[in-house]
């Protein structure tokens, strides 16, 4: 597997001390949770799996088929105000 990382998705590891390891570990591991089909310019997905700490980390990832990448877009670990504890699950915003 050929992993691209965007900018963002490098600056974000950086603040949340995410390592590669940790996104291998979800990209090997962890499953999707949701698709985005409509993204642009590749469908991308939400994969849920655990770090290489045992803890839950989210990581969008758009897959270019053609050229046989995966370009990590961002990665975070789920918020639980924002996630039921499934961490598959939004919770439902007032």
């Amino acid at each position: 597997m050929n992993i691209i990382l965007r900018q963002h998705a490098l600056k974000r590891m950086f603040e949340r001390e995410i390592t590669l390891e940790d996104i291998h570990q979800v990209l090997r591991s962890g499953h999707v949770i949701e698709r985005y089909p409509d993204d642009t310019p590749y469908p991308s997905a939400l994969w849920l799996g655990q770090d290489t700490r045992q803890r839950p980390l989210h990581v969008v990832v758009a897959d270019n088929a053609a050229e046989g990448q995966s370009i990590i877009i961002t990665v975070y670990h789920p918020n639980p105000e924002l996630w039921l504890s499934d961490w598959t699950t939004r919770r439902n915003r007032p």
